[in-house]
């Protein structure tokens, strides 16, 4: 693996600003969101909703993509997503979660989920998350995908590219009347064939109208996720593996979560609907 020094925290640019006429998720502002209580089943409208706004989040992470090479910050690939949602009338779902400051993750490295873009310039060798949520029409499309910062070294390549394939088997895994652990099980089982730790306090989530809506999709084999999948139930699969263990430590900034053994992980994330027959991914771009 590269042997690049552990990451610290860089400087926060200014909070970027959202024109007043694009409606705001309720929670910005507050310290947290009002808790969902709406149902888990999604009907077809809300549905269609959340295809035009995973599809911006999708092609807003595309778009944010495009710049990573060596020697661009952090931040200015939050600038780009930020500007990509907001030029599409939709608000970029974390600014303001809980009091994050910016619209974009940027997890670099070791960062398992939770990065803030900063002045942190992207070396040749690292490789780095974007996680992009946009809110528009009153519901939330949630992404993430894990990319490589010039050239990477075998074992951090492998990583990112299993970590994509165990997102695409846990998507198979999906079925009607499947109890929701199914989808932990297969992330896991593929897993442990490389010896990857599976994050286990980060997870999937049930989103709609509401940015976690408190469904809870774990990526290992719990058995207490005993949810039954039903068509129309909208969540992320968001697999974290590592290098390493799977546990961690939080900065200071009280977001950003890295290995504890400071390992590189990787992570993939798409939001989807559960179908009559398997599910359909809404975050295409």
């Amino acid at each position: 693996m590269s042997g690049q020094s552990p990451l610290v925290p860089g400087k926060l640019s200014p909070t970027r600003q959202v024109p007043a006429s694009i409606p705001r998720p309720e929670y910005v502002g507050k310290a947290g969101p009002a808790p969902y209580t709406g149902p888990e089943v999604q009907d077809e409208e809300t549905v269609e909703k959340m295809r035009i706004a995973s599809r911006i989040a999708a092609q807003a992470m595309e778009v944010a993509a495009k710049a990573i090479a060596p020697g661009v910050t952090t931040d200015e690939l939050d600038r780009i997503g930020h500007e990509y949602m907001v030029d599409q009338g939709a608000y970029p779902s974390d600014l303001g979660y809980r009091g994050f400051p910016k619209s974009l993750c940027t997890s670099v490295n070791e960062v398992i989920c939770h990065g803030i873009p900063d002045s942190t310039v992207l070396r040749d060798g690292d490789i780095v998350n974007l996680d992009v949520t946009a809110y528009v029409h009153g519901v939330h499309g949630d992404t993430n995908a894990t990319y490589f910062v010039g050239e990477v070294d075998e074992e951090s390549r492998l990583l990112v590219e299993r970590t994509r394939e165990s997102l695409d088997r846990a998507i198979k895994a999906v079925r009607p009347g499947r109890r929701i652990n199914v989808i932990g099980r297969v992330i896991e089982s593929y897993a442990k064939r490389f010896g990857y730790g599976v994050v286990r306090d980060f997870t999937g989530h049930g989103i709609n109208t509401s940015f976690h809506s408190g469904l809870i999709v774990p990526h290992y084999d719990d058995p207490r996720a005993t949810t039954v999948m039903r068509p129309g139930m909208t969540f992320t699969i968001e697999p974290m593996l590592t290098l390493g263990t799977h546990e961690y430590d939080i900065w200071d900034d009280g977001w950003t979560v890295v290995t504890k053994d400071r390992k590189r992980t990787a992570q993939f994330e798409h939001t989807l609907v559960v179908t009559t027959s398997g599910a359909e991914v809404l975050t295409l771009p």
